[in-house]
């Protein structure tokens, strides 16, 4: 992240309209603020307040000191509450727009702010106006880049805060997703079975009934066939008689013929 950008009342920013006082306690201030001394810096500023409560500069210069602070302290040793302060005195400065620089130094400062609470979006957006007021800040149009790449990383994983319950939830419901499908499968299983079964109680039936249909077409061939022979033994009984009357009235033919050969034979002349 870049950084915060300190401003003065000298020729950076001739179009503000300052006082004495105020110019000499926002100097004295800027100087506390580029030792480090933040807590005398605020003070400083402070002061240049109460010689112009509108001051845009001091309000500006003293949001910056309050956060310079709020990033030493803990959450716990008020440094939320610094941030808080920090924040207002940045929104009003953003929404007077007393000037393009300075406005354009308020919103980049809002957006670190929002970046630091890992709120990209909401940092994008003031990036964005930061640009719009001054397009040649190459350091909003930086930090504009990471804040975007920091939001698509925060969208691929899930989203920002409370990580671990979005996991914790997504598992949740894959195993509720996988328990869902098992019992679909049994149910589809012990579906198939019923029918199978019920097809080889119907085979078995079909088979069954095949099997005396069968039966009963057996023993009619078997009545049917049995009607058959014993008609055949007749009509062979009845040629066998008949081929014995043939034989013997060819035989008494025979033994007449010859005995007419014999007297024949034995005539006298």
């Amino acid at each position: 992240m870049c950084g915060l950008f300190l401003v003065s009342c000298g020729n950076d920013a001739p179009e503000i309209p300052t006082v004495k006082k105020e110019r000499k306690h926002i100097r004295r201030g800027n100087k506390d603020y580029n030792d480090k001394r933040y807590a005398e810096a605020e003070v400083s500023y402070i002061k240049a307040l109460q010689e112009a409560p509108t001051s845009p500069i001091a309000r500006y210069n003293l949001a910056l000191a309050l956060l310079r602070q709020g990033d030493m302290s803990n959450r716990n040793d008020g440094g939320d509450s610094l941030v808080n302060r920090a924040t207002q005195l940045l929104e009003q400065v953003a929404k007077e727009r007393v000037t393009p620089q300075l406005t354009s130094h308020a919103c980049y400062a809002l957006g670190n702010v929002a970046y630091s609470r890992e709120d990209y979006a909401q940092a994008i957006e003031h990036y964005k106006n930061a640009l719009r007021c001054d397009p040649l800040d190459d350091e909003a149009r930086d930090n504009l880049r990471l804040a975007q790449l920091k939001q698509q990383q925060q969208q691929q994983n899930g989203g920002g805060g409370g990580g671990n319950d979005q996991d914790q939830n997504k598992d949740q419901n894959q195993d509720q997703n996988k328990d869902q499908q098992q019992n679909d499968k049994n149910q589809d299983q012990n579906k198939d079975n019923e029918q199978n079964k019920d097809q080889n109680d119907k085979n078995q039936q079909d088979q069954s009934q095949n099997g005396d249909k069968d039966s009963q077409d057996g023993k009619q061939q078997q009545q049917q066939g049995g009607m058959s022979q014993q008609n055949m033994e007749q009509i062979l009984q009845t040629m066998k008689q008949r081929e014995n009357a043939t034989q013997q009235r060819i035989n008494a033919e025979r033994a007449a013929e010859q005995k007419r050969e014999r007297m024949r034979t034995n005539k006298k002349w």
